[in-house]
Protein backbone atom coordinates (compact mmCIF):
# COMPACT_ATOMS: atom_id res chain seq x y z
CA UNK A 1 0.00 0.00 0.00
CA UNK A 2 1.32 2.84 -1.32
CA UNK A 3 2.38 6.01 1.69
CA UNK A 4 -0.42 8.61 1.76
CA UNK A 5 1.25 12.06 0.76
CA UNK A 6 1.09 14.36 3.33
CA UNK A 7 -0.53 17.62 3.68
CA UNK A 8 1.48 20.72 3.22
CA UNK A 9 -0.92 23.30 5.80
CA UNK A 10 2.45 26.02 5.81
CA UNK A 11 3.10 25.93 2.34
CA UNK A 12 -1.52 26.29 2.35
CA UNK A 13 -0.99 29.66 4.46
CA UNK A 14 2.41 30.54 2.34
CA UNK A 15 -0.09 30.17 -0.80
CA UNK A 16 -3.09 32.28 0.75
CA UNK A 17 -0.84 34.84 2.51
CA UNK A 18 0.25 35.48 -1.07
CA UNK A 19 -2.89 36.21 -2.47
CA UNK A 20 -3.22 38.77 0.49
CA UNK A 21 -0.53 40.23 -1.49
CA UNK A 22 -2.46 40.17 -4.79
CA UNK A 23 -5.69 41.56 -3.69
CA UNK A 24 -3.90 44.25 -2.13
CA UNK A 25 -1.46 44.94 -5.22
CA UNK A 26 -4.50 45.31 -7.19
CA UNK A 27 -6.01 47.79 -4.50
CA UNK A 28 -3.15 50.00 -5.33
CA UNK A 29 -3.91 50.03 -8.83
CA UNK A 30 -7.27 50.29 -8.98
CA UNK A 31 -6.75 53.66 -6.62
CA UNK A 32 -3.99 54.93 -8.58
CA UNK A 33 -5.41 54.39 -11.96
CA UNK A 34 -9.33 55.22 -11.01
CA UNK A 35 -11.31 57.53 -13.14
CA UNK A 36 -14.55 56.49 -12.68
CA UNK A 37 -16.81 54.12 -10.22
CA UNK A 38 -18.27 52.30 -13.54
CA UNK A 39 -14.75 51.20 -14.75
CA UNK A 40 -14.26 49.45 -11.63
CA UNK A 41 -15.81 45.98 -12.62
CA UNK A 42 -13.55 44.56 -14.04
CA UNK A 43 -10.93 44.88 -11.14
CA UNK A 44 -13.88 43.50 -8.82
CA UNK A 45 -14.40 40.82 -10.68
CA UNK A 46 -10.31 40.44 -10.69
CA UNK A 47 -10.57 40.55 -6.53
CA UNK A 48 -13.34 38.16 -6.56
CA UNK A 49 -11.42 35.72 -8.27
CA UNK A 50 -8.09 36.11 -6.11
CA UNK A 51 -11.12 35.83 -2.88
CA UNK A 52 -12.35 32.53 -4.63
CA UNK A 53 -8.87 31.10 -4.72
CA UNK A 54 -8.82 32.05 -0.90
CA UNK A 55 -11.65 29.92 -0.53
CA UNK A 56 -10.33 27.61 -2.24
CA UNK A 57 -7.36 27.06 -0.12
CA UNK A 58 -9.70 27.32 2.98
CA UNK A 59 -11.64 24.12 1.85
CA UNK A 60 -8.40 22.18 1.11
CA UNK A 61 -7.32 23.03 4.40
CA UNK A 62 -10.63 22.29 6.46
CA UNK A 63 -11.08 19.12 4.58
CA UNK A 64 -8.01 17.60 5.39
CA UNK A 65 -7.66 19.04 9.02
CA UNK A 66 -10.87 16.43 10.28
CA UNK A 67 -9.08 13.90 9.03
CA UNK A 68 -5.25 14.00 10.07
CA UNK A 69 -4.12 11.57 12.88
CA UNK A 70 -1.77 14.17 13.62
CA UNK A 71 -1.33 17.63 12.51
CA UNK A 72 1.91 20.20 12.52
CA UNK A 73 0.29 22.59 14.92
CA UNK A 74 -3.01 22.35 16.95
CA UNK A 75 -6.15 21.54 14.67
CA UNK A 76 -8.00 24.83 16.21
CA UNK A 77 -4.99 27.14 15.46
CA UNK A 78 -4.97 25.53 11.58
CA UNK A 79 -8.34 26.78 11.54
CA UNK A 80 -7.77 30.36 12.68
CA UNK A 81 -4.72 30.70 11.11
CA UNK A 82 -6.52 30.40 7.42
CA UNK A 83 -9.87 32.08 9.14
CA UNK A 84 -7.16 35.02 9.65
CA UNK A 85 -5.84 34.99 6.14
CA UNK A 86 -9.35 35.05 4.85
CA UNK A 87 -10.46 37.54 6.33
CA UNK A 88 -7.78 39.66 4.84
CA UNK A 89 -8.35 38.84 1.16
CA UNK A 90 -12.50 39.39 1.86
CA UNK A 91 -11.63 43.00 3.83
CA UNK A 92 -9.73 43.84 0.88
CA UNK A 93 -11.61 42.87 -1.80
CA UNK A 94 -14.83 44.44 0.42
CA UNK A 95 -12.74 47.98 0.01
CA UNK A 96 -12.98 47.68 -4.14
CA UNK A 97 -16.50 46.31 -4.02
CA UNK A 98 -17.50 49.78 -2.06
CA UNK A 99 -15.92 51.86 -4.62
CA UNK A 100 -17.58 50.12 -6.88
CA UNK A 101 -21.06 50.20 -5.07
CA UNK A 102 -21.22 53.86 -3.51
CA UNK A 103 -20.56 54.78 -6.92
CA UNK A 104 -17.48 57.32 -5.64
CA UNK A 105 -16.90 60.13 -8.34
CA UNK A 106 -13.28 61.07 -6.92
CA UNK A 107 -10.22 59.47 -5.39
CA UNK A 108 -10.08 60.85 -1.96
CA UNK A 109 -5.80 62.13 -2.00
CA UNK A 110 -5.28 60.02 1.47
CA UNK A 111 -6.86 56.67 0.04
CA UNK A 112 -3.60 55.87 -2.07
CA UNK A 113 -1.63 56.60 1.56
CA UNK A 114 -4.35 53.81 3.05
CA UNK A 115 -3.99 51.45 0.25
CA UNK A 116 0.26 51.40 0.58
CA UNK A 117 0.38 50.71 4.30
CA UNK A 118 -2.61 47.86 3.42
CA UNK A 119 0.05 46.50 1.03
CA UNK A 120 2.99 46.94 3.13
CA UNK A 121 1.26 44.94 5.68
CA UNK A 122 0.55 42.18 3.49
CA UNK A 123 3.98 41.96 1.88
CA UNK A 124 5.23 41.73 5.33
CA UNK A 125 2.56 38.78 6.47
CA UNK A 126 3.83 37.21 3.76
CA UNK A 127 7.11 37.14 4.37
CA UNK A 128 6.94 35.99 8.33
CA UNK A 129 4.57 33.30 6.61
CA UNK A 130 7.73 32.11 4.33
CA UNK A 131 9.19 31.72 7.04
CA UNK A 132 6.74 30.30 9.28
CA UNK A 133 6.95 26.49 9.20
CA UNK A 134 10.81 27.30 10.70
CA UNK A 135 9.51 29.50 13.74
CA UNK A 136 10.79 27.62 16.61
CA UNK A 137 14.32 28.10 15.19
CA UNK A 138 14.16 31.12 12.63
CA UNK A 139 15.74 34.11 13.63
CA UNK A 140 14.34 36.26 11.12
CA UNK A 141 10.54 35.49 11.38
CA UNK A 142 9.80 38.21 14.25
CA UNK A 143 10.90 40.58 12.55
CA UNK A 144 8.28 41.13 9.68
CA UNK A 145 5.38 40.44 12.43
CA UNK A 146 6.80 43.57 14.00
CA UNK A 147 6.45 45.52 11.19
CA UNK A 148 2.83 44.85 10.34
CA UNK A 149 2.04 45.90 13.90
CA UNK A 150 4.06 49.24 13.12
CA UNK A 151 2.15 49.59 10.18
CA UNK A 152 -1.12 49.18 11.77
CA UNK A 153 -0.11 52.00 14.22
CA UNK A 154 0.74 54.04 11.04
CA UNK A 155 -2.92 53.36 9.29
CA UNK A 156 -4.74 54.15 12.79
CA UNK A 157 -3.02 57.36 12.74
CA UNK A 158 -3.86 57.89 9.48
CA UNK A 159 -7.15 57.11 10.08
CA UNK A 160 -7.87 59.39 12.79
CA UNK A 161 -6.24 62.03 10.68
CA UNK A 162 -8.17 61.61 7.78
CA UNK A 163 -11.77 61.37 9.65
CA UNK A 164 -10.92 64.56 11.10
CA UNK A 165 -10.30 66.07 7.95
CA UNK A 166 -13.18 64.62 6.56
CA UNK A 167 -15.40 66.23 9.21
CA UNK A 168 -13.57 69.68 9.26
CA UNK A 169 -13.22 70.71 5.35
CA UNK A 170 -16.30 68.97 4.17
CA UNK A 171 -19.07 69.39 6.57
CA UNK A 172 -21.22 71.16 4.39
CA UNK A 173 -21.13 68.03 1.95
CA UNK A 174 -22.54 65.59 4.57
CA UNK A 175 -23.11 62.44 1.66
CA UNK A 176 -19.07 62.77 0.56
CA UNK A 177 -17.94 62.40 4.73
CA UNK A 178 -20.34 59.50 5.37
CA UNK A 179 -19.30 57.72 1.79
CA UNK A 180 -15.69 58.04 2.93
CA UNK A 181 -16.05 57.48 6.24
CA UNK A 182 -16.94 54.38 5.64
CA UNK A 183 -14.56 53.30 2.90
CA UNK A 184 -11.30 54.83 5.54
CA UNK A 185 -13.15 51.99 7.97
CA UNK A 186 -13.26 49.30 5.44
CA UNK A 187 -9.36 49.90 4.95
CA UNK A 188 -8.48 50.21 8.35
CA UNK A 189 -10.29 46.80 8.85
CA UNK A 190 -7.63 45.31 6.31
CA UNK A 191 -5.04 46.59 8.30
CA UNK A 192 -6.65 45.19 11.35
CA UNK A 193 -7.02 42.20 9.63
CA UNK A 194 -3.27 41.44 8.80
CA UNK A 195 -2.16 42.89 12.79
CA UNK A 196 -4.95 40.11 13.86
CA UNK A 197 -3.69 37.22 11.53
CA UNK A 198 0.25 37.85 12.66
CA UNK A 199 -1.09 38.00 16.34
CA UNK A 200 -2.53 34.50 15.19
CA UNK A 201 0.99 33.49 14.13
CA UNK A 202 2.84 35.12 17.56
CA UNK A 203 0.32 33.04 19.48
CA UNK A 204 1.24 29.81 17.87
CA UNK A 205 4.71 30.02 18.03
CA UNK A 206 4.49 30.75 21.85
CA UNK A 207 2.37 27.95 22.37
CA UNK A 208 4.62 25.96 20.35
CA UNK A 209 8.40 26.66 21.52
Amino acid sequence: MGRKHKFDYFGAFEQHSKLAVAESALLVETIEQFTEASALEENTQKAHEIEHEGDTINHKIFKTVATDFITPIDREDIIEMCQALDDIVDDIEDVMLRFYMYDIHFMHDQAIEFAKLIQGSCEALDKAMCDFRNFKKSKNFVHPIVKVHDLEEQADQLYTKVIRDLHVNDYDNPMRVQVWTNLFDSMEACCDACELAADVMNTIMLKNV
